[in-house]
């Protein structure tokens, strides 16, 4: 089987991966991790149509982009290869899936905002939204869920900017942001979630609420020294070893009809 996630950097896909790993290693079954260095749709479909080459009979993907990497996943199912998605799909059917209920989470995310800032007797006030782009199914939602806790609420969403998923860029816009006077930040993923926090941090303003996406080394030092109120930890490992365990399945013969199941996400706070 072959591993295709966004990137082969952010912690949360070399958790994923370990989690992979871990499964295929009790399964008795061998995963590749050949994933693009950076978040890129072509190097991405190029990786799809290596493990297509190489004779991978499945591929567990975590789509980039819901449509660039279709044709591509198309061309592989019409060689008989096996597809199931983790984290993010793209729009072709698929054995299964395991990802987050990513609008449910950055709902989540933004009541946790509104709670703080309600706290601190702050009921207006604009606030930012770093996304990776416009694309990444995963991520749209996530914003999508954290707007509409914002509803009626008598804040400020200000157009999303969009970083990447680069840890600098994002600390760029999250700069920018600080410098129009918002009252909170949310990151849609992992360096969009650092970027923000960093940004918080060399601001040195107090006051500024921080909410994200993803459980690295970083974040969680942003939030033990409060410059992150709390992250959206989703279970990467649980993608994998789930994702592992769908292809053998599928594999061996067995109808999975494109299921899709939630992994879970945990609150991080202080």
């Amino acid at each position: 089987m072959a591993l295709i996630t966004m990137d082969s950097i952010d912690q949360h896909w070399v958790t994923l991966n370990e989690g992979a790993q871990k499964e295929a290693e009790a399964l008795g079954v061998s995963v590749t991790f050949m994933s693009p260095n950076t978040k890129d749709d072509a190097q991405q479909i190029e990786c799809v149509n290596n493990a297509v080459a190489g004779g991978y009979e499945a591929i567990m993907v975590a789509a980039n982009g819901p449509d660039a990497i279709s044709s591509a996943l198309k061309e592989a199912q019409s060689s008989g290869v096996k597809i199931v998605y983790v984290d993010s799909p793209a729009n072709v059917d698929a054995e299964a899936t395991f990802s987050t209920d990513n609008k449910a989470a950055g709902r989540t995310a933004g009541e946790e905002m509104l709670k703080a800032l309600e706290a601190a007797g702050v009921t207006s006030g604009s606030i930012g939204i770093i996304n990776v782009n416009a694309a990444t199914d995963s991520c749209v939602m996530r914003e999508e869920g954290f707007r509409s806790a914002f509803e009626g609420k008598g804040f400020t969403l200000l157009e999303t900017q969009y970083g990447e998923g680069d840890a600098a860029k994002s600390q760029s816009i999250a700069e920018n942001y600080i410098t129009q006077g918002v009252v909170g930040i949310f990151g849609c993923n992992e360096g969009s979630t650092t970027g923000a926090g960093n940004a918080i941090k060399a601001s040195g303003k107090d006051g500024i609420i921080g909410v994200g996406f993803d459980k690295s080394d970083a974040i969680l030092g942003l939030i033990d020294d409060g410059y992150l109120l709390c992250t959206m930890a989703q279970n990467p490992d649980v993608m994998g070893s789930k994702g592992v365990e769908a292809c053998v399945k599928a594999l061996e013969g067995d109808s999975l009809g494109g299921v899709v199941s939630d992994t879970g996400v945990s609150v991080l706070k202080k």
